[in-house]
């Protein structure tokens, strides 16, 4: 007997975070990382393994959000860099890691799932942030992405 995708797939079975914005398509969520704050994961709803599996239309959504997200996050905190991953080897299931990164951060200039290189400097996103995120990202959705 054959594994059931869905039953199996932690983005099916769980929001994968803190949401921001849910859309027929996708959501969007903040995930609980005070080494890397602001953090997002763009998850689309359905299972579906690759981009790929897409139609071009919703393909272009996705990506639309995902851009979305990156100008908020470069608006509200100024990264040194945004890195934008959608890796699926652990979960297999289309989404987006959205990472504002920082110079002074613990893995930098190194992707965040490596080793660490020093001590991080802790950042503190401040009251109001999770809502302010929600409207810069609706913002640049209604911009166009």
């Amino acid at each position: 007997m054959t594994a059931d995708p869905v039953s199996d797939c932690e983005l099916c079975q769980q929001d994968g975070g803190n949401i921001i914005i849910r859309s027929d398509l996708c959501r969007v969520v903040l995930i609980a990382d005070e080494s890397y704050p602001g953090f997002c994961r763009v998850i689309l709803n359905d299972h579906r393994k690759e981009m790929s599996d897409l139609s071009p239309g919703d393909r272009r959504k996705v990506f639309d959000t995902v851009i979305a997200v990156e100008r908020a996050i470069r608006r509200l905190l100024n990264p040194d860099k945004v890195n934008l991953a959608s890796l699926g080897n652990v979960t297999p299931h289309v989404h987006w890691h959205v990472i504002p990164r920082f110079r002074d951060d613990a893995r930098f200039p190194n992707p965040i799932w490596g080793e660490p290189i020093r001590v991080g400097t802790a950042r503190d996103l401040g009251v109001g942030f999770f809502e302010s995120l929600r409207t810069e990202i609706s913002n640049a959705l209604s911009d166009g992405g």
